[in-house]
């Protein structure tokens, strides 16, 4: 006779068997778990008509399916939940690289606009600058209108050179650069033979401007002007104010050798 208790563990053992078997492929859906029980059942029943498990058995064992066939649901509801909440990780991540990329954009955006401010800033505030010993503030539409009035000068066009400086003198009376301006205009004005105005000019220059570099030099083509218009006395006369104010200057020098050929 068979040993009922082994029947009974037998028959246990085959409804672990059975529900356990899937869940080393992953867990239960509905479909799965649904076909678990109902060949759960089928296999019991095959049993109990080949008289290895009695119908007290299977009655004995319906709770234990039944609990199985709940945890199956539950295992199957958590598997859902995972699901879901891989989808948010997921959607959070997205979320998360959106926001990377909008805040790199927003850097990129704000360092752009914060380099063009300061471009624009380099238009419109002074410019320190540093011309014949003299140190000084421009404002940038300043000092391009005499880089463009020196460019005429460079490239030889006096007439130009000549309209462009007094214009700027003009237009900035009080500006850092009206000296040089003034001096360039005199040069100017003997580069087109224009002996008169660049005496007035250079005298203009020498007056207001003294302690300049260049003052000596302006003595001397003013000087230089006189001879070219046959006034040899005024031009002796410069020439011996430039000694005198000017000695240890290299203009001195070149006075010394004009004097003596003017005699």
């Amino acid at each position: 006779m068979r040993n009922p208790v082994w029947h009974l563990t037998s028959a246990a053992m085959l409804v672990l068997g059975i529900l356990s078997a899937p869940a080393h492929a992953g867990l239960f859906d509905d479909d799965e778990a649904r076909k678990a029980i109902l060949d759960l059942r089928s296999k019991l029943e095959e049993q109990r008509q080949q008289g290895i498990v009695t119908q007290r058995q299977v009655t004995e064992l319906q709770p234990l399916v039944q609990q199985i066939q709940q945890l199956q649901r539950s295992l199957l509801e958590l598997n859902n939940q995972n699901e879901q909440l891989r989808g948010e990780i997921a959607k959070l991540r997205g979320q998360d690289e959106q926001f990377q990329r909008d805040l790199s954009d927003l850097q990129k955006r704000q360092k752009d606009m914060a380099q063009s401010m300061e471009e624009r800033a380099k238009k419109v505030e002074p410019q320190a600058v540093s011309l014949d010993g003299r140190d000084f503030t421009a404002e940038p539409e300043e000092k391009k209108t005499y880089e463009d009035a020196m460019a005429g000068l460079r490239n030889g066009d006096f007439d130009k050179a000549t309209l462009s400086l007094a214009a700027f003198l003009r237009r900035y009376p009080n500006s850092g650069y009206a000296d040089s301006a003034r001096y360039w205009l005199g040069n100017a004005q003997y580069g087109k033979r224009d002996y008169k105005e660049a005496i007035s000019t250079f005298r203009a220059f020498a007056t207001a401007a003294p302690d300049s570099l260049r003052a000596p030099e302006a003595l001397l083509a003013m000087a230089n002007c006189q001879a070219e218009m046959k006034d040899n006395k005024s031009a002796r006369k410069t020439l011996d104010e430039l000694l005198k104010q000017y000695p240890k200057s290299e203009a001195a020098q070149a006075a010394k050798e004009r004097l003596a050929a003017l005699k």
